[in-house]
């Protein structure tokens, strides 16, 4: 274990937060942001694609080279507005005053005067909703993206706030918020829950379709954070709860659930971001097992999390083994990573790669800690569970390393959707569906050149899990002729009758490939 000392950087204050107790306040800036063109898509004319990719792997050069201005001109508001709040550097108060409505900003403490300059004291970041909206995303300092590399120099703009610590700096957008966006279910109206809102990402994405949204976080800054997030995004305010997991939330049901938790697998809670405080993968654990009794009945959970590939174990059935009773649960792991590229990966995180004598005992800690529970690998991934009445719950592991399309959240719903009508549908009923190939299913065959039959068929989606999946030439052929107009057994009859086959034969063993076809999102009953 690796306390955070008095002698870690980490343990410095942090600066304070903006007091905006009223949205009417942040309305004002918001209007002015708007004005000056500070959007994503303002950014990217701004910067170019390249600085603009740049900016999101915490790389400023090219951004710093794209907004500089000669001296005696007055810069565009534009470039004055990124080199404040993306890039924190203090800029002439006379161009500040040009763009912001600074009395207001000083006052309610989004900037401070530094002499004749004003420098921010949150990282104001775009972002774009998923309907083109306007919205920004507010943090810490230097911690928008790139973790706590960026979060060790935060601190300098602040005087500090009575029990804050830099462990307790918010990370604004990062790469794990937008993947859960984009796999959210769409919702229209009801009741969300995010689970360790952060800056308030998730939160912020769902008061765009929720009826009420109730945000928690263990972190009484990143609350504030979210509160500001949502009020400069001009996005209806949530419901904000301090405490851990479900505890702000007891007795209380919910139509989605959605988490970016503090998922790494750490010997040591030094970043309230990212380290749960639980052994190994303990806290997700907890998360999936604790979600059934907050899930309204045909509600989602849905959340980023590691998970421990250990010796002996199927890491498949581990997983499996969180999901509660009640539940369908739908298991992604997305990447795997072997002890030793998963501790540099968060000891980089964390800077500590700065000091070598430290980033040494620190990588012989987690070492340690892998060694001790028999840790191999760690699994990326997500999970998605809902809750169901039905006595079979189904739940699927899989391992999807494979290029995705997002959003999936449309996606998601098809896929249990999917599992309903396969758990209620007997082989006489599949037999007497109608089906339809889906749209965006393409074909590939496989042969030598010149021969008249290929080897072997590929069926390829080029939407959502982008699946592909080989078939022979019959299941080809019957996938060919669901069009949403002759019920299965039919197509199966007039295929035997081509073939001089037997139909009783082939109606026989052709509901296992139907519903592989189905599962995979080939096939879907017609209307």
């Amino acid at each position: 274990m690796v306390p955070v000392s008095a002698t870690d950087d980490l343990s410095l204050p942090g600066p304070p937060l903006p007091d905006v107790p009223f949205p009417d306040s942040a309305a004002e800036l918001r209007a002015a942001l708007l004005a000056a063109g500070f959007t994503a898509d303002g950014l990217l004319d701004l910067l170019g694609a390249p600085a603009y990719a740049a900016l999101a792997r915490s790389e400023t050069v090219p951004a710093e080279r794209a907004t500089r201005w000669p001296p005696g001109r007055t810069p565009p508001a534009l470039a004055t507005l990124t080199r404040l709040f993306l890039l924190q550097h203090a800029v002439p108060r006379e161009h500040a005053e040009a763009v912001l409505p600074l009395s207001a900003c000083l006052t309610d403490g989004w900037v401070r005067e530094d002499g004749e300059a004003v420098r921010a004291v949150v990282d104001v970041r775009p972002y774009s909703g998923p309907e083109g909206q306007d919205w920004w995303i507010v943090s810490d300092l230097g911690c928008a993206v790139g973790g706590a590399a960026g979060a060790r120099r935060a601190g300098a703009y602040g005087t500090g706030a009575p029990g804050s610590s830099r462990a307790d700096l918010v990370l604004g957008v990062g790469g794990a918020s937008t993947t859960l966006a984009g796999l959210t279910v769409p919702l229209d109206g009801g009741r969300v829950l995010d689970v360790g809102t952060g800056s308030g990402i998730q939160a912020l994405h769902a008061g765009a379709r929720a009826g009420a949204v109730t945000a928690t976080d263990v972190n009484p800054r990143a609350l504030d954070c979210a509160r500001l997030t949502l009020a400069l995004s001009g996005a209806p305010a949530a419901d904000l709860r301090a405490g851990s997991l479900f505890e702000p939330v007891a007795g209380e049901r919910y139509d989605l659930i959605v988490s970016n938790p503090p998922f790494v697998i750490s010997p040591a809670a030094r970043l309230t971001y990212r380290d749960g405080g639980m052994a190994g993968d303990e806290l997700c654990r907890t998360l999936v097992a604790g979600a059934a009794e907050h899930l309204a009945e045909g509600g989602y959970c849905q959340l980023l999390a590691n998970w421990q590939h250990v010796e002996d174990e199927d890491w498949r059935e581990r997983v499996a083994g969180w999901v509660p009773p009640g539940c369908d649960a739908w298991i992604v792991q997305r990447e795997v990573q072997d002890v030793t590229q998963y501790a540099e990966l968060w000891l980089r995180d964390a800077g500590d790669h700065a000091d070598p004598a430290a980033y040494a005992a620190r990588y012989d800690d987690w070492l340690d800690a892998f060694a001790a529970s028999r840790t191999r690998a760690v699994g990326f991934g997500w999970i998605t569970l809902r809750r169901t009445d039905a006595a079979d719950p189904a739940v699927t592991v899989e391992d999807w390393p494979h290029a995705v399309e997002q959003p999936l959240g449309a996606a998601v719903v098809e896929h249990f959707a999917r599992q309903d009508f396969l758990r209620r549908t007997d082989d006489a009923a599949l037999l007497a569906t109608v089906f339809r190939l889906a749209d965006d299913v393409v074909q590939e065959q496989v042969g030598r050149p010149g021969e008249e039959d290929p080897e072997h068929v590929v069926f390829r989606r080029e939407l959502g899990m982008r699946r592909a999946t080989r078939v022979d030439t019959v299941s080809a052929g019957f996938a060919g002729a669901c069009d949403g107009t002759l019920s299965a057994g039919v197509i199966l009859d007039a295929i035997a009758q081509v073939l001089a086959a037997d139909p009783a034969a082939l109606r026989e063993r052709t509901p296992e490939m139907i519903r592989l076809l189905v599962e995979e999102g080939f096939l879907a009953p017609a209307g």
